[in-house]
């Protein structure tokens, strides 16, 4: 069977098409400034990207522009739109309703609608995507796979905040963690690759990219993860503040006479490496340490400080680890990143042969040290297999 998966921001609609005989992919693209006149499609097909001026006026519109190229004799990989089984999406905010993925149908957009509020930012793009897929193959089954599903079997000492509980009870506050179609990955691939079931195993996923969260996974499933009501909590990230004193907002609100909505860019857009060392890349920040930037450094250790801390208290959790994964972009190919996160662990069980560690990008590897009671490893995510997975087991029923 042949699966598409979607993932649609506000301006932006990214695909992947695989064969789910094998797994296969066949190809991916992005559909990117969606709704301005300099629009276009990035498709990569058999390791070649082409981009493809057209002008895509919504989602909608750049669905057709992605099926026509999905079909088109030179760039295609199918000769017809009936050849796929289904679609997957990846949804960012389900609340507290949705623990696995399901099939969308009136109820389920109904569901997603109403967890806006919580997800203002990526839940109306991904329905845009849901009912653009729907209008331009009407009949096709889709099915919606959540980031915040994985991460509901916490217990409410975990997912509770510490503010009067009436506000759980009116709006869902509470922490829902994010990243979970990718920790949910991580620990089966984890489990694949030391051999064992997920049943006895501890696990501590570091996804750890641009957005970063880590979770605790004991026996397969999610015991507590760093990101909470929204994405903005825990680390410290690319452009995000993470954890701080609540306070320390309203300090802020009153004497610049900020806005809600400009306290929110503050903290998810201007904050992070960003607001401290000038650049939201760790590879900018990187080079700038080399220059001698102490502002960079500061913003570098600050990172490795916060993802310390809590791999240290996910440890206590769980009542040990058996593995410690880094996943996702810096996670997968920063050497120095994870060099710096394990330095002085030992304590905890955890070391690494920075021989083993130095260089590595992008591949499958054990870097634990011969004595490291906790298995180090670097294992890529694959979020879209996941979602083709989930949507191919929903269609077929196997």
């Amino acid at each position: 069977m042949i699966i598409l998966v979607v993932n649609c921001g506000s301006s932006s609609l990214k695909y992947q098409v695989l064969d789910m005989t094998d797994e296969s992919v066949l190809c991916k693209g992005n559909a990117e400034k969606i709704g301005l006149e300099d629009s276009f499609i990035g498709h990569k097909k058999d390791g070649k990207t082409t981009n493809v001026k057209v002008y895509c006026k919504d989602h909608t519109a750049a669905f057709k522009n992605v099926l026509k190229i999905l079909t088109d004799p030179e760039l295609g990989v199918i000769k017809s739109t009936d050849e796929i089984g289904a679609v997957g999406h990846r949804v960012l905010h389900g609340g507290a309703k949705f623990a696995c993925s399901i099939l969308v149908d009136d109820e389920v957009i109904k569901a997603i609608e109403d967890c806006i509020p919580l997800g203002p930012l990526h839940n109306p793009a991904n329905l845009m995507g849901i009912k653009a897929c729907m209008e331009a193959m009407p009949g096709l089954k889709n099915v919606a796979v959540f980031d915040t599903a994985f991460h509901q079997t916490m217990a409410p000492s975990s997912y509770m905040y510490g503010l009067p509980y009436e506000y759980y009870t009116k709006y869902g506050i509470r922490k829902y963690g994010f990243h979970g179609t990718s920790h949910r990955f991580v620990a089966r691939k984890t489990a694949e690759f030391l051999g064992r079931p997920q049943d006895g195993l501890k696990i501590i996923s570091c996804h750890i990219g641009s957005g970063a969260s880590i979770c605790a996974i004991k026996d397969g499933k999610c015991v507590d993860t760093s990101m909470g009501l929204t994405p903005l909590e825990g680390l410290m990230m690319g452009t995000r503040c993470g954890d701080l004193d609540p306070a320390a907002i309203t300090f802020i609100q009153k004497r610049e006479g900020f806005e809600p909505e400009e306290l929110d860019t503050l903290m998810n857009k201007k904050s992070g490496l960003l607001g401290i060392g000038g650049y939201s890349d760790a590879r900018d920040i990187h080079t700038a340490i080399a220059n001698g930037d102490e502002k960079a450094k500061l913003a570098l250790d600050m990172f490795v400080h916060r993802v310390k801390k809590y791999i240290g208290s996910y440890i206590a959790e769980l009542n040990g680890a058996d593995a410690l994964v880094f996943t996702a972009g810096l996670g997968e190919n920063d050497d120095v990143f994870r060099s710096l996160t394990c330095k002085d662990m030992d304590y905890l069980g955890i070391k690494i042969d920075e021989e083993k560690n130095k260089g590595l990008r992008g591949k499958d590897a054990d870097i634990s040290a011969p004595d490291s009671k906790v298995k180090v490893l670097i294992l890529p995510t694959n979020e879209e297999l996941m979602i083709a997975r989930d949507t191919f087991e929903i269609v077929t029923g196997k």
